[in-house]
This record gives C-alpha cells, structure tokens and sequence, in this order.
C-alpha cells in the first residue's frame, strides 16, 4: 500500500483522492480552510443559501464516472436546465436558448432572424470536429508535445484547430450576426481569458454546453462535494481540514511528504491539488522547479470575479440563468487585460436565480449570485480591491448597471453581500483572485499550462489550474488523469511515481438524454 498526501480538498483533490484511495492507496488530504470544496463554496445568509463557484453542471457523465470507479452511484439527483441561459443583448434584444441541441436553431431564428439557427449549425458542426480533436486525445490524457505535434501533422485536422485564429476571428468568419458573436465570446470567459487572443478551439466550450445539455443539483451544486467526501470517507481516506501544508518535501530528487500542521508526513506521492503558482512559488523548496516558476511569471492570469449575493424579497420567475451584454464587448476585456487594469464600467452581468426551495427561507423570497468579470487583487501593480470603499461602489455600479438594463433590484433588497477578488484569494487561495489559474491566450496556451505531472518524480498537480483547465467536467477529468499515471497501490513504480497512464474512459459522443440516477 502506497502513501498519498493530497494538498487541497477542492473537487479535483477530493476526486484524486476518492480514486486513489478505491485503488487501494492509503490517502491523507490536508485543507487549510475549516471546510472542503475549494472553489466550490458555499455561503449561508438569513436562510438563503449561495453557491459561490460554478453554478452549472456539463458532462454529467463524468460525475457517473467518479462514483462508478469508486464504489458505485452515489445519491447524487440531476436535472436538466431548461432554457439553458436567457441572453439580453445591448439592444434589447433577448434570446433564451434551450437545453436540447436540437432546438437551438429555431430560438435563434425566433429571436435573431432568420438565418441565425443556420450560421450557429455550422459554428456547431465546426466545433464538434474540434471536439473529436481534443475531447479524448488531449483532454482527458496527460499533456504532451508529442499528442499535439501528431495533430498538427494532419493537414486537415490542423486547418480544424488552425492555432492561428482566435475565438473572436472564428466568430467574425462564421457568424454573421454581431450578437452571435457576442454571445460567442463569452466562453472565452469560461477560461478567464480575452477571446480576441483565446485560441478558436475553445469554441468547443460552447459545444459541450450546447450539445450534452445544462444541469443541476437540487439543492445545490455544493452537493457535488458533500457526496465526493461521503465516498472518501468511505473509502478510508483521511481528512485534515484547518491543516495548512507548509511545504512539501522533496529528498533525493523526488517528493517524499509535506509539512503540515507544525509537522511532517512521510508520503510515497504527493498530489498537489492548490494553484500551481503557490505550489511552485511558495510550497517547493527554492531549488526545484525553477523553469517552471519562470514559465508561470511569465503566463497571463486569468480573470478575477466580482461577486453579489443578493437576497431579495418577492420572487420573480424566470430562467435559471440570465447574462445582460454591454454595448462594447471589447472595452471590458480592455479594461480586465490593459496595461492598467480597472474595475469594469459597463459590464457583462451574469445572474444565476434558482428556483429551489432548499436554498430560500421561503415562497416569498429568492437568492440571486451575480457575477462580473473583474481585474486581479494586484495592490501596487493594480487594482487594490481591499482599497477602502472600493467594494461598495462597485457593488452600487453594478446594481445600477442592471437597473440600466431593464432590472432594477435595488427596492427588494435584503442584504447584498460582497466578493471582491481580494475576498476570493482568501477563502480560495489563487493568487489574485484568479479562477481558473492562467488564461489561455496564443496558439501555445494548452502547452503553457502546468502539465499533471510535477516537476520531481512523485509529485503531481490536479485541478484548475493544470491541465486539462477549470469548470467542473475538466477538473474531474484531471483527477482521473492524475489517478491513471499514479496507477494502483501496488504498481511497479508507483512509489517512484513512474507508472503509465491508465487508458481513460470515452467523453460521451452524443447529448446526455437524461440523467442516470
């Protein structure tokens, strides 16, 4: 039986751990927060209930995965998001789009004109070929320069992925409809990143949305943590919450533990589950890594959040989801990316409103997240957003940017509580706020990300911010990918952390019909 020492119980330790430990490793996972979950957080006000990460669920497959390796379906309920997003555009404009793929063309000619259904059909047949490109040979396998160079050398596949144009250019030459296009840019923000320098194959971003449909967990998408711990505890893994790791130990060239809790824990393999900038920067000795640290410095850092939870009084039925557009897309990202970086003045605005008892004190009420992409906490080289009244006047700009877009919440207001980025480097541990580590700008993004296996032999890195990348369905696929090089207790090499990958299962090839529960 081997030692493992997981660093951070976010979704992607907890998931390393639940697979490590049902391949019969002895794991210990350390969290420095008094509660797991990482990312996927969860705040609690006056009887209302927010999820402060991700408040969609892609790909439940892979969650059916999860349990499958590790002991079986957990009791976990999903259901499908139906519409899937209501999108309001500058010009008053709103399109709701649909859970089923299917339907997505006639919403788009219903609310755009015709021809939009047809013009996003192509962007759809494009992006499922890049799908088939990436879904299973780059993203749920280790990284490697090798796997790209194979692609690249088929003509045909490397005009599909053509690493030349960005998201923004795929959008101008396949989407005649300038709010199509808007739309199209918004996923580049599913990675932090300016889709006028985010690589075009991100467009498959969309493509999963749209084509294996958007879910939910009732009550939450913090449940998705809650059943990952059951299953670790019942697999024996041993959890160390309020335990800081100080630092992790490296001997003979290898990593042999960590610091933790004023003490050291021996460990055949250390899985590093924190950002790879403070497990590079701050947990590995001065000696170690240092190309790494160089390559990091030197990797744009994906945006930050500025986050509300409103609790309101009255409830107003409407779609799950909702996204108000500015007029000028490109003066957001300008602001975010520039060389001087600014809180946003006219916003995209993300709404997540569940309609879900569990997470309201009553019939009379409903908990809205709201989300604006936001610059870096970056005091003296940016913005400074534990500056002293900085978060109350945005918090007032942003309500009032919604009130300028035809929804004024400002007179049912209960509470309006705020994340700043500095608030999220805090509870989340990314260096700036930064959620989903670095961005993914040029052609060589994929190559820029810290790869699963770490820069000593029996050290690795799952989550966010090492490949595949952030959001639920690819940090769950990193957990697999790091559990697959690991291998099982007993392997030839495993001490040593040589052992291959382990062959991943296929990515669902059609839209999810239902969950399987």
């Amino acid at each position: 039986m081997s030692r493992v020492v997981v660093v951070g119980a976010g979704l992607g330790g907890l998931a390393a751990a639940a697979r490590l430990a049902a391949a019969g490793h002895a794991v210990t996972v350390f969290e420095r927060a008094d509660t797991p979950g990482g990312k996927l957080g969860v705040v609690t006000r006056d009887g209302f209930t927010f999820d402060t990460g991700p408040s969609l669920l892609t790909m439940p497959d892979l969650l059916d995965d999860l349990f499958a390796a590790t002991g079986g379906p957990a009791d976990l309920p999903v259901t499908p998001v139906d519409p899937a997003c209501a999108h309001v555009f500058a010009d008053g404009t709103r399109l709701d789009l649909p859970h089923a793929a299917a339907a997505v063309p006639a919403a788009l000619d219903a609310a755009l004109g015709d021809g939009a259904g047809a013009s996003w059909a192509a962007l759809h047949e494009h992006s499922r070929r890049l799908w088939d490109l990436v879904g299973e040979p780059v993203l749920r396998r280790p990284l490697t320069t090798a796997a790209l160079a194979r692609m690249s050398a088929r003509p045909a596949d490397l005009r599909a992925v053509a690493p030349w144009r960005t998201l923004d250019g795929l959008g101008a030459r396949l989407l005649p409809d300038p709010r199509l296009r808007t739309w199209l840019n918004r996923y580049a923000t599913y990675s932090g990143s300016d889709p006028r320098r985010t690589p075009a194959v991100l467009a498959v971003t969309a493509f999963v949305e749209q084509e294996f449909g958007a879910w939910w967990v009732p009550g939450g998408l913090r449940r998705i943590v809650d059943a990952v711990v059951d299953r670790c505890l019942a697999l024996g893994v041993t959890l160390h919450p309020g335990t800081a790791v100080d630092e992790v130990l490296v001997e003979r060239g290898r990593a042999a533990g960590v610091r933790a809790g004023g003490r050291e824990v021996r460990a055949d393999v250390v899985v590093s589950g924190v950002d790879a900038h403070v497990l590079h920067e701050r947990l590995l000795p001065s000696d170690v890594a240092r190309r790494a640290r160089r390559r990091l410095r030197r990797t744009p850092r994906s945006t930050a959040g500025f986050v509300l939870l409103l609790g309101l009084s009255g409830r107003e039925p409407g779609p799950a989801h909702r996204v108000w557009f500015p007029r000028d897309q490109h003066a957001e990202f300008d602001a975010i990316f520039g060389r001087e970086p600014r809180p946003v003045p006219d916003p995209t605005v993300y709404v997540h409103a569940p309609d879900d008892p569990a997470l309201r004190p009553d019939d009379t009420s409903e908990g809205w997240f709201v989300l604006v992409n936001a610059p870096l906490h970056a005091p003296g080289r940016g913005v400074d957003w534990d500056a002293p009244g900085l978060a109350e006047r945005y918090r007032d700009r942003v309500l009032g940017v919604l009130a300028a877009r035809g929804t004024d919440v400002r007179d049912r207001l209960r509470f309006a509580e705020v994340l700043t980025p500095a608030e999220l480097e805090r509870r989340t541990g990314s260096p700036g706020g930064a959620i989903y580590g670095t961005a993914s700008h040029g052609p060589r993004a994929a190559l820029r990300r810290p790869a699963n296996r770490g820069p000593v032999p029996g050290l690795y890195l799952v989550g966010g911010s090492a490949h595949p990348g952030g959001g639920i369905p690819l940090v769950l696929m990193s957990a697999e990918i790091v559990a697959g090089l690991i291998g099982p207790a007993g392997t030839p090499g495993t001490a040593a952390g040589s052992s291959g990958p382990r062959p991943p299962r296929a990515a669902p090839a059609r839209s999810h019909p239902g969950p399987s529960r």
